[in-house]
C-alpha cells in the first residue's frame, strides 16, 4: 500500500437508504430461514409496471424516423442531424428540442412562462442539487443550507461534502415548514456569520415526510424568503405524481415566484428514472461583486460546464420524443405522460390506506399515518410513547414479520437530532410505490405487506 497522507477530510454518515440496502440481504435471509415472506415497504423506487420501457422505444424509434425525414435529406448516406447529435459532443444546454417541448408542456401544466435558454439539464433532480449546493460552496465562505426535519437524504449526503457547509433545520407540521421557525433559523444562520444561499425542500409528495404543503402555507414560506432575501431550491420529482383532484392541486413554487425559485425537475417519476434526465430552471438574479446583478441560470450554465461539460445528448433525444404525441405534434401537456403511472401509484396508494384503516383504523389512539396527496410514501407514528424505531426494530420488523420499512431518525439533520435526540424514532417511512409484482399479484402482494406490518405494529 503506497504511504500517502490523506488530506483533511471528514467521515460522512451512510444514508439510512444505503444502510438499509446493506443489511437487507442478511435480514431477508433470516426471514427466508423461518418461511417469511419479504414485504417491501421500504424502497422508494418506480414500479415495473410503469417503467416497461418497450412501447417508448417504439414510439421513439417512429419519432426519430419522422425527424429525419422531415431533414429533407437527399443523400442515403448522409447522417441525420439528430443522430450525429445523440452520438457526439453538444455543448452544456444539450439539444434544444427538448427544452423547447419541455417548456412548452411544463409551462401549460403550471401556467409559467419558461424560458427554454434557463432550462440546464441535470443528471436528474440529484444533479440539480448537486449543482446548485456547488455553484455556492466555490468562494469557501461559511455557508448555511436551511432545510426541513425531515428531509431528503440525498440532500443532507451532499450537503455534508462541504466542510464549510452547515445544515439549519426547520420543524414542520401538517401544512408544511413553520414559518416563524424558519424566519428564525435563518436569521440565526446569519447571526453565526454563515451565508445563507437557499432553503431546500420537496413540497409536494415529501420525502420522506409523506404529505404535500398547503397553498397557505407556501403562500407564507414565500413571504419569509423574500423578506431574508433567501431563495427556494424546489425539489420537485413528485409534482405529477398527484392523487389530489386537478382543482385542488397547489402551485408549486416555479408557478408562485419564479423569480425567487431554483426549480429542479427530473423525469425518474414521470418517465423512465435510468436517462436521469433532468432540468435545473430558476429566473432569479444574484447580486455579485461589484454590485452587478447577474442572472442565476447563467452561473449555474457555467458550473455545469465546469463540473458535467457535455449532457447525454441521446438520452434528451429520447426525453423530446417522449414529449410528442403519435402524430408527432408536441404536447401541451405533460399530464397524459402522468396518467399511467398514477393509475398504478393511486391503486397502490388506496391499497395501503384502506388495510391501514381496516387493520389498525380502531387504534388511533396508538397509530397514526399521513395521508399522501401526491408522491410514494406516508408515514407511520408510533403514539404510545415506548415504541422505538431504532436498529433493533428494524431489525425485528424484517427477521420476524418479513416486513421491510424504513425508520424516519436518521432523516433528520444533525441539529434536529440535537434539539430532540428522540426526533423520528417513533416513526416509520412506509412506501407503496414498488414491489417485484404486477397486475393482480401486484395487488395481492401490497395488501398482505400492509396486513403484515399491521399485525407487527399490533403485536409491539
Amino acid at each position: 500500500m503506497a504511504n500517502l497522507k490523506a488530506p483533511s477530510v471528514q467521515l460522512q454518515p451512510v444514508s439510512v437508504t444505503r444502510k438499509m440496502a446493506a443489511s437487507l440481504p442478511g435480514l431477508r435471509a433470516r426471514a427466508e430461514e423461518k418461511g417469511l415472506k419479504i414485504h417491501h415497504l421500504g424502497a422508494g423506487y418506480p414500479h415495473p409496471e410503469v417503467t416497461d420501457p418497450r412501447r417508448f422505444l417504439e414510439h421513439k424509434a417512429a419519432y426519430f424516423a419522422h425527424v429525419a425525414e422531415r431533414e429533407g435529406l437527399n443523400d442515403p448516406q448522409a447522417v441525420p442531424e439528430y443522430l450525429r447529435e445523440s452520438y457526439s459532443y453538444t455543448d452544456t444546454l444539450g439539444p434544444v428540442g427538448a427544452r423547447r417541448a419541455f417548456a412548452h408542456a411544463y409551462g401549460s401544466d403550471w401556467g409559467v412562462q419558461i424560458d427554454p435558454g434557463r432550462l440546464i439539464p441535470t443528471v436528474g433532480a440529484t444533479g440539480g442539487i448537486h449543482l446548485a449546493c456547488s455553484l455556492f460552496e466555490h468562494a469557501g465562505q461559511p455557508l448555511a443550507y436551511i432545510t426541513d426535519a425531515p428531509t431528503y437524504a440525498g440532500f443532507t449526503a451532499r450537503s455534508d461534502l462541504c466542510q464549510h457547509a452547515q445544515i439549519y433545520s426547520v420543524e414542520m407540521d401538517e401544512e408544511g415548514a413553520k414559518p416563524e421557525l424558519l424566519r428564525a433559523q435563518i436569521a440565526r444562520a446569519r447571526d453565526d456569520g454563515r451565508f445563507v444561499p437557499f432553503y431546500y425542500t420537496i413540497p409536494d409528495g415529501h420525502n420522506p415526510a409523506g404529505f404535500s404543503f398547503s397553498a397557505r402555507r407556501r403562500e407564507e414560506i414565500l413571504d419569509v424568503v423574500r423578506d431574508a432575501g433567501v431563495l427556494i431550491l424546489e425539489d420537485a420529482p413528485y409534482v405529477y405524481i398527484s392523487f389530489a383532484a386537478p382543482s385542488a392541486r397547489p402551485r408549486p413554487f416555479l408557478a408562485m415566484a419564479p423569480e425567487q425559485t431554483i426549480h429542479l425537475f427530473t423525469g425518474s417519476k414521470i418517465g423512465f428514472p435510468g436517462p436521469r434526465v433532468g432540468f435545473l430552471y430558476s429566473e432569479a438574479e444574484l447580486e455579485i461583486e461589484g454590485g452587478k446583478a447577474v442572472r442565476f441560470s447563467d452561473l449555474a450554465l457555467t458550473e455545469a460546464a465546469a463540473g458535467i461539460l457535455f449532457q447525454n445528448p441521446e438520452a434528451l433525444w429520447g426525453f423530446d420524443a417522449m414529449l410528442h404525441d403519435e402524430a408527432f405534434q408536441p404536447m401541451p401537456s405533460m399530464w397524459p405522460l402522468a396518467d399511467a403511472k398514477l393509475a398504478v401509484y393511486r391503486e397502490n396508494r388506496t391499497i395501503m390506506l384502506e388495510r391501514l384503516q381496516a387493520n389498525l383504523g380502531s387504534h388511533r389512539d396508538r397509530f397514526h399515518w399521513t395521508t399522501p396527496e401526491a408522491g410514494f410514501f406516508s408515514v407511520f407514528t408510533f403514539l404510545d410513547g415506548r415504541t422505538r424505531t431504532d436498529e433493533a426494530f428494524i431489525e425485528q420488523l424484517v427477521s420476524e414479520h418479513g416486513v421491510v420499512a424504513i425508520p424516519m431518525h436518521d432523516f433528520y439533520p444533525r441539529d434536529a437530532r440535537k434539539r430532540d435526540p428522540m426526533a423520528g424514532l417513533n416513526q416509520l417511512r412506509l412506501s407503496f410505490c414498488f414491489s417485484e409484482s404486477t397486475g393482480e399479484e401486484r395487488r395481492r402482494d401490497l395488501a398482505e405487506a400492509v396486513d403484515a406490518f399491521c399485525a407487527a405494529a399490533l403485536a409491539g
